[in-house]
């Protein structure tokens, strides 16, 4: 829990902040907000908007401030809706429905892209051989049958993979004593607690962890501080 200089909560248990809260923010990083004619401005980034929660979220966002933390994981965000997505994952809650088929799913973009496939759309074309696709997923993986490229390796055998799919069912079917950790969602196995979290972030879609030098973000805390090495370097003259 985090108070502000007036004593006011600023979050607690991933609950929403206080609309007085915002002053407290807003105080902390004084130095970059700029406020005229009720329209709140960004001046590290060419950010504006005149809702005060907007304004709150965006400067945890780029300052590295992830206040919403989840109790089952280590992962962190910068605001609720966030999080509350992310708990999706955890729960295996799926809000939002296809009205053609009985498929549901945790996010809003992804029932989109399933959309697609009932309307027959496809927008993304094979420069190689006339095969259209509704998703750009599938379009790279229909690539590497032309290339022959399999960028899924096994760690344990000789054997890749042209999807990951597939090399999880070849790791669950050959190498179930090598992982573990498995994602109550998609059964995905994995041999470190570490590369479950970093799963469990891809499928929220969130990287917690923002680099304050270039605004960059991770899954992991150990990627960031890898990275905040290499890139203090660069900044440096």
């Amino acid at each position: 829990m985090h108070v502000g200089g007036s004593g006011q909560i600023l979050h607690q248990g991933g609950q929403s902040f206080s609309g007085s809260s915002f002053s407290a923010v807003v105080e902390e990083y004084s130095s970059l907000v700029s406020v005229r004619h009720g329209v709140h401005s960004c001046r590290q980034f060419t950010y504006a908007t005149t809702k005060k929660s907007r304004m709150r979220r965006h400067l945890y966002k780029h300052t590295g401030k992830h206040p919403f933390q989840c109790h089952l994981c280590p992962a962190a965000f910068s605001d609720s809706s966030n999080l509350n997505i992310h708990k999706r994952t955890h729960t295996g809650e799926h809000r939002f429905s296809c009205v053609h088929c009985t498929l549901t799913f945790t996010k809003r973009a992804q029932l989109v892209g399933h959309t697609r496939t009932h309307k027959g759309e496809r927008r993304y074309h094979c420069h190689l051989c006339p095969a259209a696709f509704s998703h750009k997923t599938s379009l790279v993986h229909h690539i590497r049958t032309h290339t022959g490229e399999r960028p899924f390796p096994c760690d344990y055998c000789d054997a890749s993979f042209r999807l990951k799919q597939r090399l999880i069912d070849h790791m669950r079917s050959f190498h179930p004593e090598e992982c573990p950790f498995s994602c109550a969602q998609c059964n995905a196995p994995f041999p470190q607690q570490l590369d479950l979290v970093r799963h469990r972030c891809a499928r929220s879609g969130e990287h917690p962890f923002l680099c304050k030098l270039c605004g960059q973000s991770f899954t992991l805390k150990k990627d960031l501080s890898c990275h905040m090495s290499s890139c203090q370097a660069r900044k440096e003259p």
